[in-house]
């Protein structure tokens, strides 16, 4: 399968024309005496029967969605003699007269995006006006076009906000994704290929989506707030950045990419809920940047090992795998090992899900954490801090050659002390002590646990492990039916700490 960003590029410009003034039913204000965004928390009527028409639906929601056209020039140097294109070979020839000759071409690119306030600005998805030189807004109404500034671009999230120089336009109503529930009707409004507006049904296919687990969404790494509406509208190349509206015609969401084999619709298509998108306009409105919670945790799922290692009832939640110094969780009394499982009253399904509701929080307020901690449950305050800018760099770790002799865990894992050498090469703290991993045996228990080459074994049943014997020892000791494995882990410049649940192998045979 792929995941493809709805975008494409044109040459053409391509408009169909409705008209028709959003209603509004509430109306708050991004900033003080700021442009007023019209919002409806009320859910839908889900007992009204279906018409025969969504005409009514489209007439009101339509006329918000506009084109975007992004331009970016490029700009490339031609020469006679194709060997001189290479710096390489152009280093050998001196002083050569110069025969190349300067070209600028342009690669445009179109997709969608939303007015949500009627004097201009507009909710786009980020990478349909990422890198552009040059930004233009086509108004479906009177088919007029606008150049628009970038007000804001949010990476994690996927979100733009842009603003025209215009007064009176066709504002959307914007609804609350926190209401929505799978199997609700939808609409996908958008251009896609360049043909014109669009309009698509479908329904609710699933919520709080997260494409991260899945290993062809490279592209995706740099989305760290993942929260997907999944429809099976159909989303092509066009309609990135366009609108996903319920039955009443308020947007609930961003059109954004779409899992397929072929490059188009699939009938799996995802759309950033608005409420996310709105949080992100709001700190760009009023302070210039997004500020994020930040509670200063490494956090994993739990799978049904772990929940029965940490004597947890279910495995909802997210398990606390490492807790930095001196951050607001190490504060409010959190530890390596509890399990979170709501924050604020609101329930937590998985570690994506908390890492979102941790950066909805407001830096400086108070969460009130519900945590199972040795199976007993507690309830802690955290003051939420602010996340700070910096996004890890999650290339490989360099591999290391430890010259020390190396030490069998029960057969499949070979583990070593940790020389100087190596604490330089994976650049391990000082004052980290544990065993290193050489070599794991491929379609071992450890191996389907997770456990990878490079990995430092801090702890093993929670008791410390201080060298390559410990390790052994310890697990020879374990005659339990499981393992409880905890490691360090090296990825770029980022540090994590994961607990592992391993079918034990002497127990097994």
């Amino acid at each position: 399968m792929k995941l493809t960003r709805s975008i494409v590029g044109i040459s053409a410009t391509a408009f169909a024309v409705t008209s028709a003034m959003v209603a509004v039913l509430f109306v708050a204000r991004a900033v003080e005496n700021g442009p007023a965004v019209h919002v409806d928390s009320t859910p839908i009527n889900r007992d009204a029967g279906l018409g025969n028409s969504y005409s009514p639906i489209v007439k009101k929601a339509a006329p918000s969605v506009v084109n975007i056209y992004s331009t970016r020039f490029v700009h490339q140097r031609l020469y006679r003699n194709p060997l001189l294109a290479d710096p390489f070979f152009r280093q050998f020839f001196g002083n050569l007269p110069d025969d190349g000759r300067e070209v600028t071409s342009r690669d445009n690119w179109l997709g969608s995006g939303i007015i949500v306030t009627a004097d201009g600005y507009i909710l786009t998805a980020c990478h349909v006006v990422d890198g552009a030189d040059e930004i233009k807004v086509g108004i479906q109404n009177d088919k007029t076009e606008y150049v628009a500034k970038v007000i804001g671009m949010d990476q994690p999230t996927d979100v733009a906000v842009l603003k025209i120089e215009a007064k009176n336009l066709p504002a959307v109503t914007l609804g609350d994704s926190d209401q929505l529930e799978v199997g609700d009707v939808v609409l996908a409004i958008g251009d896609p290929f360049g043909i014109g507006q669009t309009v698509t049904k479908g329904i609710i296919s699933a919520l709080g989506r997260s494409l991260s687990a899945s290993g062809d969404l490279d592209q995706y790494e740099h989305t760290r707030y993942q929260d997907f509406i999944q429809t099976d509208a159909s989303i092509n190349k066009g309609n990135s950045g366009g609108a996903l509206v319920d039955a009443e015609g308020r947007l609930i969401g961003i059109n954004d990419a779409i899992v397929s084999p072929s490059g188009t619709s699939a009938g799996i298509g995802f759309a950033v809920p608005i409420n996310m998108a709105r949080n992100v306009m709001e700190g760009f409105l009023n302070g210039g940047k997004v500020a994020r919670g930040y509670f200063g945790v490494d956090l994993q799922d739990l799978d049904a090992g772990l929940a029965k290692d940490f004597n947890l009832p279910t495995q909802g939640g997210a398990l606390v795998a490492n807790v930095g110094p001196e951050t607001p969780a190490g504060k409010a009394g959190l530890i390596s090992g509890d399990a979170i499982v709501a924050v604020n009253g609101k329930t937590i399904t998985s570690k994506d899900n908390l890492r979102l509701v941790i950066s909805m929080l407001r830096p400086g307020s108070s969460a009130s954490l519900k945590i199972i901690r040795n199976g007993i449950q507690k309830t802690l305050v955290v003051i939420v801090g602010e996340q700070p800018s910096s996004v890890a760099n999650n290339n490989e770790s360099p591999q290391p050659k430890p010259k020390n002799t190396h030490a069998d865990m029960l057969g499949v894992v070979t583990v070593a002390d940790i020389e100087p050498e190596v604490r330089q090469q994976l650049q391990l703290p000082d004052s980290l002590t544990g065993a290193l991993v050489s070599n794991v045996e491929g379609g071992s228990n450890f191996a389907e646990a997770g456990l990878q080459m490079n990995d430092i074994i801090l702890e093993i049943n929670h008791q410390p492990v201080a060298s390559a014997k410990d390790a052994v020892n310890l697990c020879k000791a374990d005659k339990d039916e499981r393992i409880l494995v905890k490691v360090w882990r090296r990825r770029g410049e980022l540090a994590v700490i994961r607990y592992l649940s391993v079918n034990n192998p002497a127990h097994t045979k």
